[in-house]
């Protein structure tokens, strides 16, 4: 049977695939530390969990609105205002089974055959599969550590195109961990109003951001930017809830129509029970959020400053998430045990088999002569990581 060339043109994603090696690994008794998974180690908060028995207990169990049950997203609402200055209604909002999902959504909802959908490299690994799935296009513009990873004005200027349908941000940034000013994003959005470009702002990082930066949503800089902007955020990374598979979408009404009507007929709800437990994450107490923010940016301090003491590689200070982005180019090309390590997957997977330790390769990111690792592990793991990749990089020809 031959499959659809749709989804014969994706790959598997490379974030969990690492994540599903190591933890094989681990059950065949060999010790791996994991720098890959890209969700919290800290458990859901107790009033979340107990926000969820309560709806099974009252029976929450059955079918809801496609698109949300309506106080999930008269909460958001009330988040979006209160965090982003943002005004919404209940009808401008989706609810869906994750950010992914909402993100996935909006790419359909928008994007016909051969538009064009910039993206900024490094770039989230699922943006590009999405936009191939739409039968679009992704153009890529590539930014670099010695510009902070990020866009200048004129460089997106130049890549609109009259084929040009839609942007893709992301701050905080998944990989880099990078955070775009006030005054940037205004740059940026002055372009996109001009030649009225669509921008999908996954804001899902937004409250894992440190050192007193700024989290600024570009839907609030105008409102011409907000009519043009799709914000995604959700639940799964500053409550923990990962696995609750909680997202959601605000923007202008026809578009969130359009993407609800699509989820109707693919997924239908999200889960009953999870949508209670957001609820309760968007309107009950936030300390516990606040100490797992705390107990990232103690971990980014160290393990940027252990990466920083080794030998050829090098990484900036990430200002959100719970990435650091590690530029390893100078590894590469050089051999280890007489094989050249020619490009980040193979750098990849020698860390994983000889050292132990697994990360993610910068590729699938988009730029090759890195490596992402997350820090969201204990700071003993951090400890050994740094120490088994420093040994590593020893025996690693010069």
């Amino acid at each position: 049977m031959r499959l659809s060339k749709r989804v014969s043109s994706i790959g598997p994603s490379p974030t969990l695939g690492i994540t599903a090696k190591a933890k094989k690994m681990r059950a065949e008794g060999i010790d791996v530390i994991g720098f890959g998974a890209g969700e919290p180690d800290f458990d859901t908060p107790v009033n979340i969990k107990e926000a969820a028995k309560k709806a099974i207990d009252a029976g929450f169990t059955k079918y809801t609105p496609p698109s949300g049950i309506p106080e999930l997203k008269v909460a958001i609402c009330e988040k979006l205002k209160r965090d982003n200055d943002l005004d919404y209604e209940p009808e401008e909002i989706l609810v869906s089974c994750g950010a992914k999902h909402a993100i996935f959504n909006a790419v359909l909802a928008l994007c016909d055959d051969d538009d064009e959908v910039i993206l900024l490299s490094p770039y989230w690994v699922s943006y590009p599969e999405m936009i191939k799935l739409a039968r679009a296009n992704p153009v890529v513009i590539k930014t670099t550590q010695q510009n902070n990873f990020k866009i200048t004005p004129e460089r997106l200027r130049d890549a609109i195109t009259p084929k040009t349908k839609l942007i893709i941000l992301n701050s905080p940034s998944n990989p880099t961990g990078i955070v775009y000013t006030k005054k940037e994003l205004q740059l940026l959005s002055e372009i996109l109003v001009e030649a009225e470009i669509c921008c999908i702002s996954d804001e899902i990082y937004e409250k894992i951001i440190y050192d007193g930066k700024e989290h600024v949503s570009i839907a609030s800089l105008s409102s011409e930017m907000k009519k043009l902007t799709i914000v995604v955020n959700g639940v799964s990374k500053p409550y923990s809830m990962t696995g609750w598979r909680i997202g959601y979408a605000a923007g202008p009404r026809e578009i969130i129509k359009a993407m609800s009507n699509l989820q109707a007929h693919s997924t239908s709800n999200p889960t009953s029970i999870s949508q209670k437990a957001a609820l309760e994450a968007l309107k009950g107490q936030q300390k516990d959020m606040e100490e797992m923010v705390r107990a990232f940016a103690e971990r980014r301090n160290y393990i940027v400053g252990r990466l920083n003491s080794i030998e050829r590689i090098r990484c900036i200070m990430p200002e959100g998430a719970f990435y650091v982005f590690l530029d390893v180019s100078q590894l590469l090309g050089k051999k280890y045990n007489g094989q050249t390590i020619k490009d980040s997957f193979l750098l990849t997977e020698l860390l994983l088999t000889e050292a132990r330790v697994a990360v993610v390769p910068g590729a699938v990111f988009g730029d090759d002569n890195h490596l992402r690792l997350s820090y969201a592990t204990s700071m003993e793991n951090i400890a050994e990581g740094m120490d088994r990749i420093g040994e590593f990089i020893k025996k690693i020809s010069v």
